[in-house]
């Protein structure tokens, strides 16, 4: 009796077990579900992120072509006016001096009717000193400065030979025998090489 009694103590045992199983069995497909739901919430969640990224990125994207456009139309428009304004400069650089000059052409004109009338050849020579010195001085004015040559070492920096002679003493041999064309230099920079001829 004990022994059936045991046995059927196991079979409800079992029993219990396979309907605990089946409930479970029963319960684990809406476990599965849910598990299932949170993995494509996640996934939903992740692709609206990789949208928003993406969509931050192209925003960020117009953003920096926009001010690229903006700087390049500024800079292309900074290269004309400066290059309008360099234009300029250079066509009005020398006014300053030309307006000094003019008082020069002034003495000249008055200079050369006083000619036609002129009788005494020394009040000639004055005038045109006179006219010579101050045309020199505004010259000197602006840095201007003739080179003295004569008597110097031949130097190709500053001079051009025409052509060379004999040296009349061993000394002169190199040297500047004639100054031809005299030399000019502007702020100390050559701007008209002195012609000469050089002993031999």
């Amino acid at each position: 009796m004990k022994k059936e009694h045991t046995e059927n103590s196991d079979q409800e045992k079992e029993g219990l077990n396979h309907s605990e199983n089946i409930e479970s069995n029963v319960e684990n497909p809406n476990t599965e579900n849910d598990e299932n739901q949170e993995e494509l919430d996640t996934l939903s969640t992740e692709d609206d992120m990789s949208e928003t990224v993406e969509e931050s990125w192209e925003a960020k994207f117009l953003e920096m072509q926009d001010r690229y456009l903006r700087l390049h139309a500024e800079f292309d428009n900074f290269r004309k006016r400066t290059n309008k304004e360099r234009i300029e400069i250079v066509a009005t650089a020398n006014a300053g001096i030309l307006k000094e000059l003019i008082p020069i052409l002034d003495d000249f004109e008055r200079a050369t009717t006083f000619n036609d009338t002129a009788t005494e050849i020394q009040s000639v020579k004055e005038g045109f000193s006179l006219i010579h010195n101050k045309y020199k001085g505004i010259l000197e004015s602006k840095g201007l400065k003739p080179m003295a040559s004569k008597g110097e070492v031949f130097d190709s920096e500053l001079h051009e030979a025409i052509a060379n002679i004999p040296a009349e003493s061993e000394d002169m041999k190199g040297k500047i025998i004639d100054d031809v064309e005299k030399g000019y230099t502007l702020h100390d920079k050559v701007v008209r090489f002195a012609k000469v001829v050089v002993g031999q």
